[in-house]
């Protein structure tokens, strides 16, 4: 037990007083209990150690150290510069042990009870064998601290009211009726004081309650943390301790020391067991409810299947409505226990920062009081090197108050010595803290990431079960189809902005994202709204659930590269997607790595663009509102990025006469203009696509190379996906109709933005065959939902809107990029070849059968 006397720095106005008090230690809680005397039985304050920080400032004096808690600082000062350091190596190891406990389990957990005492142990152990590379290990001072010192008399004062506290005047009054009352009834008084209990009962045997007060002396302090006051037996024990004038021979109060301690030992195994025993009810109790709920949730399942009415189906959606309900209120106790572990992080910063400010401060006066110590050193030095001087110029008494400064500056020296090394310690310890207290708030951020993929999965299913019965309504009864109906508005209308503020959200799905596009896609047909918000769960559920696993340690890599330069990693990284803080970056190298910018050479296509109106500048117009109208930043004809994209657009139509503009290159700049943001960059971004990504003639007025494209993209389509194109080529559907504006716009408008940005991230460094790939890509993802469909309606109606459900983009990366593997560039040139000569062929042909049918309406006159 930690337990002795050491004064209290006291303060009542301006007046600041020593005061002698008892201090005790309290384990279960983490706190210092101070009393008057070590007999009182009601404390007269505590201090918190738990979250507490240590100082000891030589300047101070002897033996003074400092506790601060976030509320207050407390001023405490021991017999010695040894019981000092002890009593703050012993409070250290103490905070460790309880930090570290309480950050392995949860408080509430059976864990912490049923944990051996040799394992907290060890964990204390491990502490001070870690310790001892900044100080080592302070020997017990018997005479300051521990049971010894608790049967001496108590440090006295100058004046006997000194010593009283004035702040605690009911628990002084508590406390001394307590002892004289104690100390009637040891010898026979039965009367009763106040509200303290009467003594129903002697001691019968003196040497047992002797040898019980010798192990529980400082034990009986934790009793009145819970009740505020002993009991009558224990007290009996203490007060004929106090009044007995000697005490037993060594080898008797070692015998029943040895005794007790195994007494004490086998008891801790009983409660230990006890405790065990009951935990592991508790784990069976738990299991048996998991259980029930796993049979419970199958029998609901059993149900839906075999339910021959909508109604008791309807009854089960409520049920997963409750489910959710239920997993939120969860997912709120977490993100307040988050919130609070974010509190006490904050308060361990602050004490480190306090502590680091002043091992600065005592280093930089370590460093002067040792050139003080040199220069006196040289000064003796040279005054010694000349004897007759010496005798002329120095005094015996002046050598000797130098020699005494000299060695109280050694003395200074060893203190702070001592001081710094106790420094580095607390500065070690509380790291080692912070460090424990950021494991555990991940392990919670993950844990509630979970929580919320599951929420959102679950979410998903019950509209999924909606939409469902949304397709099934014409069938339904009045009632039925009224509460569908009804079901489904309520829905529609879950305020994502509102869930965002009531609980904490790790990735909230906002209205819109980080360049601006909308989240939730505003279908305007009415049965569509509800598969938007679908989509939108998902996407959400796979950000949670990846963001820990996968795009931590892809931003940890990103972070790593400090220098861009082409090789195989960088390719890999591209690939998997360039986090958001650095896409900006990697772009601006990319298209600088094949497009040079010119410098000044924007600007003078501006003002040619002012002083001579472009023939394509009236289609630029038109096309301006109609930009990514699914982004807030383009959403509005007043949007700050129209004028940015119209000037790109009329720069790029003078640059390359030969294009002008073409339908989509508007979108292809508002894209780039949304990752670079500097209108210069865009255009030369664009400039880089146009001219050097894509090749020649894609954006021509017969878009000839696009065309090509097309019918080289329906050969790996037979070769890739042979089922899938047979499908359509069995209902005559032209896949072109679909996918030639994909390739236009690099699938702008097509996919979800995060899915899009990690396209362009490839595109922008590999070229066009990675649209190839994901074209392939989206087929493959979606192939078997395509292939349940046979109606060619039905079938050009999915096309329409299917790349927008594609909310996995890992997956879809993964087929892209290894599942169609092999796809050489080489083979792709040659095709491209081919069916350019086989088009231009065909276009020839046209010509002549046009200009043949022109030359025979010319000769068979009007």
């Amino acid at each position: 037990k930690l337990c002795g006397y050491l004064n209290k720095l006291g303060i009542k106005g301006p007046i600041k007083t020593w005061k002698s008090r008892w201090f005790f230690y309290d384990e279960n809680k983490c706190r210092l209990l101070y009393y008057r005397t070590a007999q009182d039985i009601n404390p007269l304050g505590s201090i918190d150690l738990s979250s507490a920080s240590f100082d000891c400032k030589m300047e101070n004096g002897e033996g003074v150290f400092e506790i601060r808690t976030p509320s207050r600082a407390f001023t405490l000062k021991a017999i010695s510069r040894q019981a000092m350091m002890y009593w703050l190596q012993q409070l250290q190891m103490r905070r460790w042990e309880f930090c570290n406990t309480q950050s392995r389990f949860p408080v509430g957990s059976s864990q912490l009870v049923n944990e051996p005492l040799a394992g907290r142990t060890s964990r204390c152990c491990k502490y001070v064998i870690d310790s001892e590379d900044f100080l080592p290990l302070v020997k017990t001072p018997t005479e300051a601290v521990g049971l010894k010192a608790a049967s001496l008399p108590a440090p006295q004062t100058s004046t006997a009211l000194q010593n009283i506290s004035l702040k605690h005047p009911w628990t002084e009054i508590q406390n001394t009726v307590y002892n004289i009352c104690g100390s009637k009834q040891l010898w026979g008084n039965n009367g009763n004081v106040f509200s303290f209990d009467e003594f129903q009962e002697h001691p019968e045997n003196v040497v047992e309650e002797q040898e019980a007060e010798v192990e529980a002396g400082c034990a009986v302090k934790e009793g009145t943390l819970e009740d505020g006051r002993m009991g009558p037996r224990l007290n009996w024990i203490r007060k004929a301790r106090w009044m007995n004038s000697g005490f037993p021979g060594s080898e008797e109060f070692s015998r029943e020391k040895n005794s007790v301690e195994k007494v004490s030992v086998l008891q801790q195994q009983i409660l230990t067991l006890t405790e065990e025993v009951k935990s592991q009810k508790e784990l069976v109790k738990l299991l048996h409810k998991a259980l029930e709920a796993a049979q419970q949730e199958k029998r609901v399942s059993s149900m839906y299947l075999t339910a021959a009415e909508d109604k008791d189906r309807l009854e089960l959606v409520r049920h997963k409505v409750r489910q959710i309900a239920d997993l939120t209120s969860r997912l709120e106790a977490l993100e307040q226990e988050k919130k609070e572990l974010e509190q006490i992080l904050t308060l361990r910063d602050s004490h480190i920062q306090e502590l680091k400010e002043h091992v600065q401060l005592l280093m930089e006066k370590n460093h002067a009081k040792q050139e003080v110590i040199m220069t006196l050193t040289e000064q003796m030095a040279r005054e010694l090197s000349d004897p007759l001087q010496e005798a002329n110029t120095i005094t015996v008494e002046t050598l000797y108050k130098q020699q005494e400064e000299i060695e109280h500056l050694k003395d200074d020296i060893d203190a702070y010595k001592t001081q710094n090394q106790f420094l580095n310690s607390e500065i070690h310890q509380v790291t080692r803290l912070w460090t424990s207290v950021a494991e555990n708030e991940k392990a919670l951020l993950m844990k509630c990431a979970c929580l919320q993929a599951r929420n959102c999965q679950m979410e998903s299913k019950y509209l999924t079960v909606l939409r469902k019965l949304q397709e099934a309504v014409p069938g339904l009864p009045n009632s039925h189809a009224e509460l569908v109906k009804n079901l489904i508005q309520e829905a529609l209308q879950w305020d994502v902005k509102e869930e965002a503020e009531e609980g904490f959200n790790l990735n909230p799905v906002s209205e819109y994202d980080e360049y601006g596009f909308m989240t939730v896609p505003d279908y305007e047909i009415e049965d569509w709204k509800l598969l938007a918000k679908i989509q939108a769960l998902e996407i959400k559920s796979n950000k949670l659930r990846s963001q820990e696993i996968v795009e931590k340690p892809l931003r940890d890599r990103w972070n790593s590269i400090a220098e861009l330069n082409p090789s195989g990693e960088l390719k890999s990284l591209i690939r998997s997607g360039i986090p958001v803080e650095h896409r900006q970056r990697v772009w601006r190298w990319m298209v600088s790595r094949h497009c040079s910018p010119v410098p000044g050479h924007y600007q003078r296509l501006l003002e040619q663009s002012k002083s001579t109106e472009h023939p394509a500048c009236r289609q630029i117009e038109l096309d301006l509102p109609r930009t990514l109208t699914n982004n807030k930043h383009f959403s509005s004809p007043t949007s700050q990025l129209i004028p940015k994209l119209r000037r790109v657009l009329l720069a790029f139509s003078w640059h390359n006469p030969a294009i002008g503009y073409c339908q989509g290159l508007n979108r292809l700049a508002a894209v780039a203009l949304l990752v670079l943001e500097d209108e210069e960059s865009a255009f030369w971004c664009l400039v880089y696509i146009v001219e050097n990504l894509m090749p020649a003639d894609y954006y021509s007025d017969t878009l000839i190379t696009s065309q090509v494209d097309q019918r080289v993209f329906k050969d790996f389509l037979s070769e890739k996906l042979p089922r899938l194109m047979a499908h359509f080529e069995q209902y005559r559907t032209d896949v072109s109709l679909i996918t030639f504006n994909w390739f236009l716009v690099a699938f702008v408008d097509s996919l979800v933005s995060d899915i899009l940005l990690r396209v362009w991230d490839a595109f922008l460094y590999e070229g066009t065959k990675v649209i190839f790939r994901y074209a392939l890509a989206i087929f493959k993802y979606n192939e078997e939902e395509i292939l349940r469909i046979h109606d060619s309606v039905e079938i050009y109606q999915y096309l329409r809107f299917f790349t927008r459900m594609i909310t996995d983009g890992r997956k879809l990366m993964n087929i892209a990029f290894n599942d169609l593997n092999p796809f050489p560039m080489k083979l792709l040139r040659n095709r491209r070849s081919m069916h350019r000569e086989e088009l231009e062929a065909e276009l020839c042909e046209l010509e002549q059968i046009k200009a043949a049918y022109v030359k025979e309406r010319a000769e068979q006159g009007p």
